[in-house]
């Protein structure tokens, strides 16, 4: 049963983190956290990581990355009420509570007022009345994991990445900017510290490269939350969002069947 006290406490939570993250300018417009959830909250997600055999492999970008053994190097888990609902039922109870929070509209506010300046540079004057779409997903990266320098897809509005480690023992894996140089080269300008509650966020651009060296043998996991506000004004838009939650449950339904 979801507490509407507690929902909107943690709502108030994140509200607050994304107001007070730093806005940094270079390689291009972003926001970096120190902390995300309130402490409290932290523990429980760590506490409640679900095992690999609820997830299932990352779609996009990073399907292709399977090992030899055919493990996927990329899974996840949609944090939405029907995606979740076959887990455990505390685990089941923080992923809601979460994945309730993240789909808020004051944190979207949030971050639409945060990140206006880039917003505003693709949008428009009238940015703050763009739709958008909100889709939390829990990830787990393995051992092999890579992904080249992107800049998303346009069909994205905002990226957010959390970072959930235990312990702070491998920052050296955080995601990598990208600076676009006289040449066309992209060299790598700076890495998030994939450190404990912490993670960044950015208006996807022209400009927004980057990128995720491979996960070294040293790391058992680099899980995360990956929050991704998909632009949702105009019919065929609205259409795909929606289409995509359904077949991403379709999926999720069928891999439980063919794992019986």
């Amino acid at each position: 049963m979801l507490d509407r006290s507690e929902l909107a406490n943690l709502v108030q939570g994140i509200v607050f983190s994304v107001e007070n993250a730093r806005a940094v300018e270079a390689p291009f417009y972003h926001l970096e956290f120190d902390r995300v959830f309130p402490p409290e909250i932290y523990e429980r997600i760590l506490a409640n990581k679900p095992v690999y055999e609820d997830y299932r492999p990352m779609s996009g970008r990073s399907k292709g990355h399977v090992r030899e053994d055919g493990v996927a190097t990329r899974v996840k888990i949609d944090l939405f009420p029907e995606l979740i609902r076959g887990l455990p039922t505390q685990k089941r109870d923080v992923w809601n509570l979460v994945g309730k929070a993240l789909c808020s509209r004051p944190v979207q506010d949030a971050f639409v007022r945060r990140l206006a300046p880039p917003l505003e540079k693709r949008f428009g004057k009238n940015y703050a009345k763009t739709g958008f779409y909100p889709i939390p997903i829990l990830t787990r990266d393995i051992p092999g994991y890579e992904i080249q320098p992107h800049t998303d897809t346009r069909w994205k509005g905002i990226t957010v990445q959390f970072y959930l480690p235990d312990n702070n023992d491998s920052t050296h894996i955080g995601t990598i900017f990208h600076s676009v140089a006289a040449d066309a080269t992209l060299p790598k300008h700076c890495k998030m510290k994939f450190a404990r509650n912490s993670g960044y966020a950015f208006a996807v651009g022209t400009d927004t490269w980057h990128s995720a060296d491979p996960v070294d043998n040293s790391v058992e996991t680099r899980d995360s939350i990956l929050l991704t506000y998909f632009v949702d004004k105009g019919v065929l838009p609205i259409l795909k969002n929606r289409t995509k939650r359904l077949g991403n449950l379709v999926r999720a339904e069928y891999a439980k069947l063919v794992r019986r």
